[in-house]
């Protein structure tokens, strides 16, 4: 083998490194939100806490991934196809990281809830549920897509961020109308606001990482393309 096949494999190497570790610290993150669910929904104070705790590890790996994109960057200055996965691999990271602050604020607010003495309790908002699991779903998908650089995948999921967005509106008229029946929700309804925002926001975390996927695999910057515009977008960069 000659010096600059072995330096090719090499660079090749590095390159399916930091992509599995963007996808580690995306498995890290869909653990923490799907505990930070599990924590608001049972109160249990221990998985609230568990999901606080993995934060500190999240935020270590966007610290790594950072260094290993920079150094790669100096030292190889890549060009064409695999500037575009560096480039959308530096702009998924911090959404990954995002999206655990945005699970640990979902933990502390569970928490929140059980050590406060509310006078009275919400009845329960089945749409914060949905929320939750579709933005999960979104999640998860996200990094399927990631992983094997599908590109219709990761359409549909920017599609699906509306579904997201429109069970935060409806969550919003239900706390609305709860407090205007009865102020003393209010306490409550700022929480339950503070985890449907949290939720809004992962899948537009979401959204950002199927659109970095397509901007790897296909080269077409998909950022701000209203749906109608999405599907020629994508077909014109193939």
């Amino acid at each position: 083998m000659s010096t600059g096949d072995h330096s090719s494999k090499v660079y090749d190497q590095e390159l399916e490194a930091i992509r599995s570790r963007v996808l580690q610290m995306g498995g890290l993150v869909e653990s923490q939100l799907k505990l930070a669910i599990e924590a608001f929904e049972s109160g249990d104070l221990s998985e609230a806490e568990r999901v606080i705790g993995a934060d500190r590890r999240v935020n270590d790996l966007e610290i790594e991934l950072d260094r290993a994109v920079n150094n790669v960057i100096a030292r190889r200055q890549p060009a064409a196809s695999d500037l575009r996965m560096i480039m959308g691999v530096s702009r998924t990271i911090p959404d990954l990281e995002r999206i655990g602050d945005e699970a640990t604020k979902i933990a502390r607010a569970a928490k929140w809830m059980q050590e406060k003495q509310i006078a009275v309790r919400l009845p329960r908002i089945p749409d914060i549920r949905v929320s939750a699991d579709l933005a999960a779903s979104m999640l998860r998908r996200s990094l399927d897509a990631f992983a094997r650089l599908d590109v219709n995948a990761a359409a549909e999921i920017i599609r699906d961020d509306q579904g997201v967005d429109e069970r935060f509106r409806a969550i919003l008229r239900q706390l609305i109308t709860f407090m205007m029946e009865d102020p003393r929700t209010i306490s409550s309804s700022i929480d339950m606001v503070w985890v449907a925002k949290a939720i809004e926001r992962i899948g537009d975390h979401t959204k950002n990482i199927a659109e970095h996927v397509i901007f790897i695999a296909a080269g077409a910057d998909v950022r701000h393309a209203n749906p109608d515009d999405l599907a020629r977008l994508v077909a014109e960069a193939r």
